[in-house]
């Protein structure tokens, strides 16, 4: 996995576009001293800011990471008509519950959108990620760590775990290969 930017003078690619398109959409304009002043910024606020970030793996695959983008919000989609049904419904067939899910991804980054993804779904939220990087002193090896999820409607707990495994981590180890 690499933690190293492609291009020393733009540390983060992705981020500097990001950073020069909003600019522009900010400033409404693509005159030439807007232009300028976006590819300023795209470049010297990642060089300053490089210090203050943590490592994380880059996105070696970004088609596959667009496809992880639409699926997420397919299922958004139907999870939000999932939850109509089971809102509307009477109350009784709702089965709340927590539920620990396994994480084989052991980057910040990753865990991070599989958690906000979880989250994005309607009907489960993530409520922690345990245990917590800051809290492994430094030299240690990585425990197993685990996603805790409230899931609104429980049921069949093996089969929720392996549908996010399968849906949401193993892309994601993909994306960023680790």
């Amino acid at each position: 996995m690499r933690f190293k930017p492609k291009f020393g003078w733009l540390p983060t690619p992705y981020r500097s576009v990001l950073l020069f398109i909003v600019w522009l959409l900010l400033n409404q304009s693509i005159e030439a001293v807007h232009l300028f002043f976006a590819a300023v910024l795209a470049v010297v606020i990642p060089l300053l800011t490089l210090r203050f970030r943590d490592p994380q793996p880059l996105i070696e695959r970004p088609l596959l990471a667009l496809r992880y983008i639409l699926r997420v919000f397919a299922d958004i989609v139907t999870a939000n008509a999932q939850v109509a049904v089971l809102i509307l419904g009477p109350k009784r067939r709702l089965n709340p519950a927590f539920v620990r899910v396994p994480l084989d991804l052991q980057h910040e980054l990753p865990i991070t959108i599989l958690a906000s993804t979880v989250s994005m779904t309607p009907g489960t939220v993530s409520a922690e990620i345990y245990p917590s990087a800051e809290l492994i002193p430094a030299g240690e090896p990585m425990p197993q760590r685990w996603l805790l999820i409230h899931v609104l409607n429980m049921t069949d707990e093996a089969e929720l775990i392996a549908s996010i495994k399968q849906r949401y981590e193993a892309p994601l180890k993909e994306i960023f290969q680790c």
